[in-house]
Parts: structure tokens; sequence; C-alpha cells
């Protein structure tokens, strides 16, 4: 894999997290584009990055009147 795609995934990863995302995971595929003729290699970056807002309802909090009985507590 191409040291410049590394360095622009990290580069990546660290403006995410900049803005207060926790990147809980990434994928950089490099591939030879079929839509271009130049032999220069093309990447896609997946990234899944997590981010929690105060004040709204994340589903986590124990509100004492859920009585699913699937739950851990």
């Amino acid at each position: 894999m191409d040291e410049d795609m590394l360095t622009d995934q990290r580069r990546l990863v660290e403006l995410i997290e900049a803005e207060g995302w926790d990147v809980t995971d990434l994928e950089l595929s490099a591939y030879d584009s079929p839509w271009a003729d130049e032999d220069d290699p093309e990447a896609t970056v997946t990234i899944t990055a997590r981010k929690p807002y105060e004040g709204e309802s994340t589903g986590d909090e124990d509100d004492g009147d859920d009585e699913n009985p699937f739950r851990l507590k």
C-alpha cells in the first residue's frame, strides 16, 4: 500500500478525532480504478466513529422504568 494513502488515512482520523469523535473502525481499500486509463491506484476510506451528545438519550441510561428481561443491570 502506498505510504501517501496511509498518511492520508492518519490525517482523516486526526481531523475526525479533533472534532470530538471516537474512531472505532477504519478500512482503507486501495485498487486500480476501472474508470480511469491511468495506472495510478485509487483508494476508498470507510470510517466508523461515535460521538455522544450531552442532554440526549442514548438508550444506555437506566431510568428505572425499564422492565426488559433481556437488559443487563
